[in-house]
Parts: C-alpha cells; structure tokens; sequence
C-alpha cells in the first residue's frame, strides 16, 4: 500500500530586488521578480512501513519537499497524496513564540482535533518526554533551538501519526536526546509507520533508513535503497567539498540549465496533452 505519492511536483518562488519591486508584481500586470525554482517536476513514492530519508546538499529542496509533504505550504503545480495523518518535526515548527510550551501542547493538540481531557492526560508524558519541566511554563520564545527542537519531537510522537516527518530535528540539541529520539522513531517502524527523515548525518541515514531520495538542486537525481543510493551520495559529498568555489559556481550554472530544459520539457508535454 502507497503511503505517500508525490508526482510531478513543481515549486516556484519569486525573488524580488526590494519591497518596491514586489507591490509591483502584486499591482501591474508585467512581472517583476525572478522565477526560482525550489522543486522542478519532483515524484516519488513510498510504501506504509517506509523509512526514506532525503538527502542533497544546501538547496537542493529537502525542507521545501518536506513542508509540502505535510500540508505546511502547497505546490505550484503537481499532487501529493498520503494515505493517513502527517506530522512535521522541525525547529520551531508550528510552536507559538509568545505562548508558553505548556499552552503549545495544548494549542497544538486542540487543532488536531484532541479533546481537553485528553490533551490533560497526556501533557505529562510530553513534557516528560521534551525535558523541560523546568521550562515548560516559559514563553518558547525564550527556548534554545534545542529546547525547541525536542517540544516539537515531544508532541509529534505522543499524538502518534500515521506518516511522520523529521527534518533536521535530532541536528540541535544533545545526542543524549538525540539517541532517545531515534529509539522512539525505531518504535515507530517497528508499528509499521511511514517516515521521512532529513539529515546531514550519514550515520543516522545508514542506521535507520530503508531507502534515500537524493535531490539535487530542486530535482530528483537518484531514488532506491540506502545500501545503492547512499555511497554514490557520499562519493559525491566528497568530490564536492574538495571543488574550488569556481568549480561548484560551474556545477550550480550546469545544473540550473539542466533545470530549465527539465522544465522546458515539462511545458512542451502539458502544451501536447491540451
């Protein structure tokens, strides 16, 4: 059974100069601004019980993919489709800055449609969970990306979704917590969740990812089991580190034109099927 199908997924930003140029393109029909592409034709598909993690470096698209996975900003164009309820783990993500971590367990859970009574039962075991029962009555504003970081794990987890999104959630904070997280997400493959999980770890990819999407500058430059994508993407990695800034500034421009002619295609395909 499909968990999660992303197909032809494109994602388009506007990048203006200044302020000025932006209530241009909202008030007068020529277009001011520059197209960027954060996704360009994007699709995919994972299987219930999968554990994929996504890699690519700075850029590539990673978080972009993984917000639109779950429901926190849409596509351009493309359709995603889950077979269950996503949760989204990142720093900060969705917490309120001038509410109490307290008062964000309790928002966030009342949006996912948990009754008060439940929401008093099963504070305690977030709290817990987060570390911070010192803390838990101060505004998160006030929080370490850390204590953010593991709020968001904490809530996450407790409300047990069907598909649950990690992007870069374990990269902040202790690896104390980081390990207790990761035993929590082996708990949850074990039940048979889908998972998506974003890191600059190698080692976290290897010890718990069942396959890997690398993406490359907003395009899906290689997708099967970790044990045939993941060495190709550190050999890669290592190649990469080692360029000049000549040689990686000649390796975007290449691969941005190989962008244009994947969305070029694209348009002559959609002109076709009209």
């Amino acid at each position: 059974m499909k968990a999660i199908e992303v197909k032809n997924v494109i994602k388009k930003y506007k990048l203006y100069e200044n302020q000025k140029e932006r209530l241009l393109d909202l008030l007068l029909p020529k277009n001011y601004g520059d197209d960027f592409f954060a996704l360009a034709d994007v699709s995919f598909t994972a299987d219930k019980g999968d554990v994929v993690g996504f890699v690519g470096i700075n850029g590539s698209g990673k978080s972009t993919l993984s917000n639109i996975i779950a429901g926190i900003v849409p596509p351009t164009t493309g359709e995603v489709k889950l077979n269950g309820e996503a949760a989204l783990i990142a720093v900060a993500s969705g917490l309120k800055g001038e509410l109490s971590g307290r008062d964000n367990i309790e928002l966030k859970m009342l949006m996912l449609g948990f009754r008060r009574e439940e929401i008093k039962e099963l504070e305690p075991e977030i709290i817990e969970f987060a570390e911070l029962e010192k803390f838990i009555d101060q505004p998160v504003k006030s929080y370490s990306s850390g204590m953010k970081s593991r709020l968001g794990f904490a809530i996450s987890v407790t409300i047990n979704p069907d598909i649950l999104i990690i992007d870069e959630a374990l990269s902040v904070g202790d690896k104390a917590f980081a390990e207790k997280s990761l035993a929590k997400m082996k708990e949850f493959k074990a039940a048979g969740k889908t998972m998506i999980f974003v890191s600059h770890s190698i080692g976290q990819m290897k010890r718990f990812c069942d396959k890997i999407l690398w993406l490359e500058y907003g395009m899906v430059k290689d997708y099967g089991p970790v044990d045939e994508v993941l060495p190709k993407y550190e050999e890669f990695v290592n190649s990469f580190r080692k360029m000049s800034k000549k040689e990686k500034d000649a390796y975007r421009q290449k691969a941005a034109e190989r962008q244009n002619e994947r969305l070029a295609a694209k348009r002559r395909t959609l002109r076709r099927k009209r």
